[in-house]
């Protein structure tokens, strides 16, 4: 009778917050979407474009400023998160850490950018002025995510909901700055400063569980370094692969390419929604599952048979409606209907393995990069070798090629570290 009571117990708390989740979540996703779409609707295909290629190289310098900080910083969170101070110590240091590898990503990714921008028509001031623009934005992206562990840890979901919505309103309310001033670096600046103001509410409520006043510790960094190691020739590599239909779109194809790859990409925040969900509810749960590889096993396979027929869903419900959503778009992307179903195919996709690799990553797993990057990288040869990547529908399907790949590859090395573990301790006992 108490087994069945606590089920009842937890199956209530889990519709519970994913109600406030859920809920809150689609309003803020739908804030996002529609701020999205004035921007792609009031900046002219040669500033979307530039737009693009900003937000994509932001992308690329918060995951080179992680490199597999915020991995182990879970991780390590998940070991001590009822202690408060100790959990202070663990995210102390993940901060520390990341402004120091900021400042490197800062360096490796602006002069790359500013080239790009002035490659597809912007001067050479006006590409300065967009890299500059993108700090407030970078700067609140990586710590955000650490001042959001604690929260997530505990479960304190309407906090943290709340926060972000506030973020999405003040966004909306900046986007309307283009009707003035319609240039790209107006249109990044009011997606940073509104996160970067909420980031100081978030630092408070994060306060609640974690001593702040904790200074970095040298074995904790010496652990997180340790997953670093690990991670960060994987996430070079991602820099790469992650985005590489707008790279190759970037280099070889047109600026109108890039502005349409773009606003395809936009559609797919609607899967944001399904990630934030995940990520908040999910994965620090599993984090904290214990070492058992029946319970691991068991929810390893429910989350990605969850998230597979998802993806089907979602990818079938746009097919189906993309003359509709091309019209939100406006005139300029029209007639891509196909590329519409491929760029959320492919994102789908993906959604499915950034979960499995974020759920092995929480639990301290990091595939050798010996292993990943090899398989990535003759992954990228051979979709090079047998599609046509000239062409916006050529690059879409080169990237769905990418992700399947990305899946077979994550999905199989969680699989086999849980039944690894299962020997382990069978071992172990025996002894």
């Amino acid at each position: 009778m108490k087994e069945v009571g606590f089920d009842t117990a937890r199956t209530k708390e889990w519709l519970r917050l994913s109600s406030i989740t859920g809920g809150t979540q689609i309003l803020i996703q739908g804030i996002g979407l529609l701020s999205g779409i004035i921007v792609i609707r009031l900046l002219p295909t040669t500033e979307y474009a530039l737009y693009t290629l900003a937000n994509t190289m932001l992308g690329t310098m918060v995951v080179l400023a992680d490199s597999g900080i915020g991995s182990g910083v879970m991780a390590e969170s998940g070991k001590v998160w009822k202690d408060k101070e100790r959990l202070g110590v663990a995210l102390a240091t993940g901060l520390d850490l990341r402004r120091k590898f900021a400042a490197g990503s800062l360096l490796i990714a602006a002069p790359i950018l500013i080239y790009l921008l002035h490659y597809h028509g912007a001067d050479w001031w006006m590409s300065v002025l967009i890299v500059i623009s993108l700090i407030p934005a970078f700067i609140s992206s990586l710590s955000g995510s650490i001042f959001q562990i604690p929260l997530k840890l505990k479960q304190d979901i309407a906090p943290l909901q709340k926060n972000t919505l506030f973020e999405g309103l003040g966004r909306f309310a900046m986007v309307f700055s283009l009707f003035v001033l319609p240039w790209t670096f107006i249109a990044i600046l009011g997606a940073g400063i509104p996160r970067l103001i909420t980031n100081i509410r978030l630092r408070k409520l994060s306060a609640g569980y974690a001593d702040w006043t904790q200074k970095p510790d040298v074995e904790v960094r010496k652990r997180i370094l340790k997953m670093v190691k690990r991670l960060m020739p994987g996430a070079v590599y991602f820099v790469v692969s992650g985005q590489i239909s707008i790279w190759l779109i970037s280099i070889f194809g047109t600026t109108a390419s890039v502005a349409k790859i773009g606003a395809l990409g936009r559609i797919t925040i609607m899967l944001t929604v399904i990630s934030t969900i995940f990520g908040t509810l999910v994965y620090p749960r599993f984090a904290r599952l214990p070492l058992n590889s029946k319970i691991l096993m068991k929810r390893f396979l429910q989350v990605m048979a969850l998230l597979v027929l998802t993806a089907v869903m979602v990818t079938v419900a746009v097919g189906i409606f993309s003359d509709q959503i091309l019209w939100v778009l406006g005139e300029n992307y029209q007639n891509l209907n196909i590329e519409l179903v491929m760029s959320i195919a492919a994102s789908s996709i993906a959604l499915i393995s950034g979960a499995a690799f974020t759920m092995s990553t929480q639990r301290g797993w990091a595939i050798h990069p010996g292993i990943s990057i090899p398989v990535n990288v003759a992954s990228i040869i051979l979709g090079v070798l047998l599609v046509d990547v000239s062409t916006l529908r050529g690059v879409l399907l080169f990237n769905i090629f990418i992700v399947v790949m990305r899946v077979l590859m994550s999905v199989s090395y969680a699989i086999i570290k849980i039944i690894q573990n299962n020997k382990y301790r069978l071992s172990v006992k025996d002894k």
